[in-house]
C-alpha cells in the first residue's frame, strides 16, 4: 500500500476480497491515528523502522 498499490491490486496479490483489504485498512488507519491513504503512506516513509 505504501508503493501505491490500489485495494484491488492488493487484494490480487495477497489472495483475499477487496472487502477483506478495506476492512484492515480501516482498522490499521484508527490505531495509526490517520485519515487517509495518503497520510498512511507519509508516516510509512518516515519510520526507519518501517522498511527493515
Amino acid at each position: 500500500m505504501a508503493a501505491g498499490a490500489t485495494n484491488q491490486q492488493a487484494a490480487l496479490e495477497l489472495f483475499i476480497s477487496v472487502k477483506t483489504v478495506q476492512y484492515h485498512l480501516t482498522h490499521v488507519h484508527a490505531k495509526l491515528g490517520v485519515r487517509s491513504r495518503s497520510e498512511l503512506s507519509v508516516g510509512f516513509r518516515e519510520d526507519p523502522d518501517a522498511e527493515a
